[in-house]
């Protein structure tokens, strides 16, 4: 079985977590309240808060904010400590501080806890979400909440960043689920972003990969404990939970890595093979890990980020071309080369896409041995580039 100390660094990678350097930064959570909230779609959400947080300093014409787009599991800890004594940093400190590739001495960057934010049970998270109280019930939302979209997150940042007065993106970037912001920030407003860096990312969400993230959906559905999203006076979906979250934990990391973790796994094991009911030592621990996950997860909070992720078009409107020519930032695309959930070609179909019509954009992938989290792990790589992408005129 896989030691203590094993499972819990590979806790913190796929939670896509860094070791704190003695400089890092020191931040805080802040808190953003908005009385009420249309949607997208057309309904209206009331008292939604979102947490931030922000490194650097606001120059005195706001010129030199970076907003940066949280992953699917993440959160606004882009990057520091909260306390000096805190073991980890956050997920992209490798490339956000003084002298980094995202220069705080000279860029005021700021990061934003998206709505039905997963880890709503994390005491440094602040959302709204199904688990939410309704205040027309004094009762959680549940299935009540309304389909919210990627769109829907980049309009709560835009609330967020109008009410300090900011007009102007020097840029935005982001990972995966974040990088699908990023892009609808350039899309939907494009008099506001000046630069857009979209890692591990898409254009547009392709049937192949709608259909890869239902099943990241099903087994939630599929517990009993579920109750059709009504379970907040009883016991919540934990077994469907951590059958999603080991889902998406294998899905988030390239068969190279499982292996190199796992490397006295053998087909032929005596307690797989004497019952049924036992599992590969393999398989308890991606379940082990979800299980420690879920502890902090909401069960329709997963399912609401599911559905935003697939219904998510550049500019959500009704083509891809349409969405894609409103673009007036310069683009930057930053793909993980073994990526198995947004696979490279959407990031190089994007691209590609862009330059036909005639946009500046450029194209670089990432390497490494985890897959869809080289993107967070293994951003580091790609700081010469990103750091002249920023400097660029």
């Amino acid at each position: 079985m896989q030691t203590i100390k094993t499972v819990a660094v590979l806790m913190l990678i796929l939670s896509g977590f860094n070791h704190a350097a003695a400089d890092s930064l020191l931040t805080e959570k802040k808190r953003f309240e908005l009385d009420q909230f249309t949607t997208f779609g057309g309904k209206t959400i009331r008292q939604v808060q979102v947490g931030w947080e922000s490194y650097g300093e606001l120059n005195a014409d706001k010129s030199n904010v970076i907003l940066i787009t949280h992953f699917f599991s993440g959160n606004s800890h882009a990057a520091g400590k909260y306390h000096p004594d805190d073991t980890e940093a956050g997920y992209w400190d490798a490339i956000i501080g003084p002298g980094k590739a995202i220069d705080t001495e000279q860029y005021f960057v700021l990061s934003v806890d998206s709505l039905v934010n997963l880890g709503v049970h994390d005491p440094n998270v602040i959302t709204t979400g199904p688990a939410s109280i309704n205040p027309d019930t004094g009762k959680p939302y549940a299935l009540d909440f309304p389909v919210v979209t990627i769109r829907d997150f980049v309009n709560v940042q835009k609330a967020l960043l109008e009410s300090l007065g900011i007009s102007k993106l020097h840029a935005v970037i982001g990972p995966s689920m974040g990088s699908l912001q990023a892009i609808e920030w350039a899309s939907a407003y494009p008099d506001w972003v000046e630069r857009m860096v979209s890692v591990i990312g898409s254009g547009y969400m392709d049937a192949w990969t709608v259909s890869a993230l239902e099943h990241w959906a099903t087994p939630i559905k599929l517990d009993a404990n579920w109750n059709n999203g009504n379970y907040y006076d009883g016991e919540p979906p934990l077994k469907g939970m951590t059958a999603s979250l080991a889902l998406i934990t294998q899905n988030a990391v390239h068969p190279d890595f499982i292996n190199q973790v796992n490397p006295e796994h053998q087909p032929i094991e005596t307690a797989a093979l004497e019952d049924i009911g036992n599992s590969h030592q393999v398989v308890n621990w991606l379940n082990q890990l979800a299980a420690e996950r879920a502890k902090i997860a909401d069960a329709n909070h997963i399912l609401y980020l599911v559905r935003a992720s697939q219904l998510y078009l550049a500019g959500q409107g009704s083509s891809l071309q349409q969405g894609l020519n409103s673009i007036q930032a310069k683009t930057l695309f930053l793909p993980a080369d073994n990526d198995l959930i947004l696979m490279p070609y959407l990031a190089k179909d994007t691209h590609q896409r862009l330059r036909s019509l005639g946009k500046n954009s450029q194209y670089h992938e990432i390497s490494g041995p985890l897959g869809h989290l080289n993107g967070v792990r293994q951003i580091d790589q790609a700081s010469t580039v990103l750091s002249d992408f920023l400097a660029s005129e």
